[in-house]
């Protein structure tokens, strides 16, 4: 194996929770071992790596198989298997794949503060008194009502 194998971030919404504490999960080849994913990650993105840890997910087994568009029942089939690595960096050093989840989260943010500054200034604007309160003027109709 090269230095330059393929790495593959897993994205979901664990590995999001797990990338705040530094620890990002890359899918690698099979004959991947952990230097050689360690040395990919830091050329690939100029970081450094703390430590590697590597799993293989077994395929799930399937019930019945489809060769050539015709399904075979009776048959088990199984899914391909993954290798993941689990790839901690040292203090300072992130990888950018979370960024525009953090970006979108920052805009939600500002339009949330801007609602919320335009509701309190709203609020603050009805409890002031009225200067120069006035009466409704009345209608013909009523002044007859007033007379009879």
């Amino acid at each position: 194996m090269s230095k330059t194998i393929s790495l593959r971030p897993h994205l979901s919404e664990k590995t999001y929770g797990l990338s705040e504490s530094r620890v990002y999960v890359m899918e690698v080849p099979g004959g991947a071992n952990k230097h050689i994913v360690a040395q990919a990650v830091e050329a690939q993105f100029e970081v450094k790596v703390e430590k590697v840890n590597l799993t293989n997910i077994p395929g799930k087994a399937k019930r019945s198989i489809s060769l050539n568009g015709k399904r075979i029942t009776g048959t088990s089939g199984r899914r391909s298997g993954v290798r993941k690595a689990y790839v901690t960096l040292a203090k300072g050093h992130s990888l950018p794949f979370f960024n525009a989840i953090e970006e979108e989260e920052q805009k939600e943010q500002a339009v949330q503060d801007k609602i919320d500054k335009a509701a309190a200034k709203q609020i603050e604007k009805d409890a002031k008194p009225r200067r120069g309160f006035r009466l409704p003027k009345r209608r013909p109709s009523d002044v007859e009502e007033k007379d009879k």
